[in-house]
């Protein structure tokens, strides 16, 4: 019996003597390749690959996430030269930060829904976000500032993030980068809040121009 591999064509010859009387195996003497042969009486054949398996369907593309309502209108006012903040605070001094903001030309929402706000910020609704550092404890919803900390980093340096607290000197640099916020208040200092926020948005600007412009640039190309 003559056979042929069918992984590199290698000529097997076999004693017609020594074929059984059913299919049997035979390893290539060349390539090792383990191939099925016909039983004696059977016409000889050339061995054949097994089939190859199916091969799966590609993985379908996870759908884009749909924008809400809110981020398809904040997108026109974006267009239109209109700011948005959103303010997540508890006491005094929520309503001193929000007219400096409103000063500054945002338009502002206070809101007590952490979890609509949350959404809304990470779908680039808001360019402001001011909240305290509080830690939501056992079987509460997390914070406004935890939702920012998980919040993919290109995401989170498009939000000019505040956070308000008696733990904090305002305008402390060093607290700031801590916390990863832009600028940190007192709220004994919350009277101040504009020009503070003015300030630090202009140094902000000027740090990361760079890295807009660069961006700016791939995406026209």
């Amino acid at each position: 019996m003559q056979a042929q591999c069918p992984r590199c064509s290698t000529r097997i010859q076999i004693d017609d003597t020594k074929v059984p009387d059913k299919p049997f195996k035979v390893r290539c003497p060349k390539c090792q390749h383990v191939m099925t042969l016909p039983s004696r009486g059977q016409p000889p054949a050339e061995a054949a690959e097994p089939p190859a398996a199916p091969t799966p369907p590609p993985a379908p593309e996870e759908p884009a996430p749909m924008l809400s309502q809110a981020a398809l209108e904040r997108a026109e006012r974006a267009a239109a030269g209109e700011r948005d903040a959103i303010i997540a605070l508890v006491g005094p001094a929520t309503e001193p930060v929000q007219r400096a903001l409103e000063h500054l030309g945002f338009h502002v929402d206070v809101v007590e829904d952490i979890e609509e706000g949350g959404r809304l910020l990470e779908q680039g609704v808001y360019e402001v976000a001011v909240t305290s550092r509080g830690v939501a404890g056992p079987g509460r919803p997390e914070t406004l500032a935890q939702r920012m900390l998980r919040m993919p980093l290109d995401t989170r340096r498009r939000v000019f993030a505040i956070l308000v607290g008696d733990e904090f000197r305002t305008g402390d640099g060093t607290q700031a980068w801590a916390v990863q916020a832009d600028l940190v208040l007192h709220p004994n200092d919350t009277a101040r809040a504009e020009h503070l926020i003015r300030a630090t948005m202009t140094e902000r600007k000027r740090l990361y121009q760079p890295l807009v412009d660069a961006r700016r640039r791939i995406e026209s190309e």
